[in-house]
């Protein structure tokens, strides 16, 4: 019997998001399931770890509302180095001795919370002129990439934040999450010791951001070390919640290569409707849900206006949109 609905995988730094829907794909042929279509609910870059949310068989159909929901991301910006790239993967392309107090760097988060304007890192999967932008810098193209608005819900100091090179360094292997790991730790476990001296210059700040769709975290960074008079990168990028989802939920490749062997994947999957639950539910007739699944309106529904999850019984029938006293589908389940 196909499975349908959501693996939560806590991604590891290393691969991008694609190699990590292969490994579910190779889960589900060892366990010996019933092939279904597979997709993600988010890139995450090669260096970021965290939530990654994998759409199983029907799911998929609702992986794009996935990539429109905010997330959470908890990121280390190292200070003194601006890279190409905006992570620890590029070039220095601008450096500076200057280092802010966390003081300094309390003072400006404000500027960067509410509605901002930022422009994407030129490494980034957006198109320019019909091309990938990171196709075209590595090809050694300059590459103009046009500011966008996006919503930056909040924006904070995380407690315990490193204080330095050797603390940033521990947490970024912290954040790799060794593959055995069943539940995930937030960043902040590997940043021990005294919290900075009021006044003391840092090398490196973790913050946590709940950001709209469409943010990039890299250029929050850049556009953070900037205000505070010098530059940085990326040095560490971690999501911890990808719309309903978070690290609670997510299981390590490890883990996923256990169940798919003990053909018990169904312990981790998540139902279909989690990844809908700002959606409320409508209960249908038999006949209702027999045109819905047609593709048909459905009529004389007393309900207020809106987006609901048509249900018969308790399973799924379709996404629908409720106007005028009419159902129409917006995405249909074949369950």
């Amino acid at each position: 019997m196909a499975i349908h609905g959501w693996l939560i995988i806590d991604k590891p730094v290393g691969p991008g998001s694609t190699p990590i829907v292969s490994a579910v794909k190779r889960a589900l042929r060892e366990g010996d399931y019933p092939k279904v279509k597979v997709g993600h609910g988010g890139t995450l870059d090669p260096l970021a770890s965290g939530v990654l949310p994998v759409a199983l068989g029907e799911a998929t159909k609702l992986a794009g509302r996935m990539l429109d929901s905010d997330k959470v991301y908890e990121f280390a910006i190292g200070f003194g180095t601006e890279t190409s790239t905006l992570d620890a993967e590029g070039e220095a392309v601008a450096t500076s001795d200057v280092r802010p107090t966390l003081e300094q760097v309390e003072a400006v988060l404000p500027r960067f919370t509410g509605e901002i304007e930022q422009v994407p890192p030129a490494y980034s999967a957006l198109m320019v002129e019909g091309k990938r932008a990171y196709d075209r810098a590595r090809a050694g193209e300059h590459v103009e990439m046009k500011t966008r608005r996006v919503t930056v819900h909040s924006l904070q100091i995380l407690p315990g934040t490193g204080r330095g090179t050797a603390a940033r360094s521990d947490v970024v292997e912290g954040s790799r999450a060794p593959a055995s790991l069943e539940r995930p730790r937030p960043l902040h476990h590997a940043a021990h010791g005294p919290p900075p001296r009021s006044g003391e210059e840092l090398d490196a700040v973790t913050l946590v951001a709940h950001v709209s769709k469409g943010t990039y975290i890299r250029s929050l960074a850049r556009d953070i070390a900037r205000a505070l008079g010098t530059v940085g990168s990326v040095t560490l990028l971690r999501r911890s919640k990808a719309g309903p989802f978070t690290l609670e939920q997510a299981i390590s490749l490890d883990k996923l290569g256990e169940l798919a062997k003990a053909r018990d994947l169904e312990q981790a999957l998540l139902p279909l409707t989690a990844g809908l639950d700002d959606i409320p539910a409508l209960s249908v007739t038999p006949d209702q849900a027999r045109l819905l699944r047609q593709g048909q309106k459905a009529i004389g529904i007393a309900a207020q206006p809106g987006l609901y999850l048509a249900t018969d019984q308790s399973v799924p029938v379709a996404l629908v949109e409720l106007s005028e006293g009419q159902l129409r589908v917006v995405r249909g389940f074949n369950l």
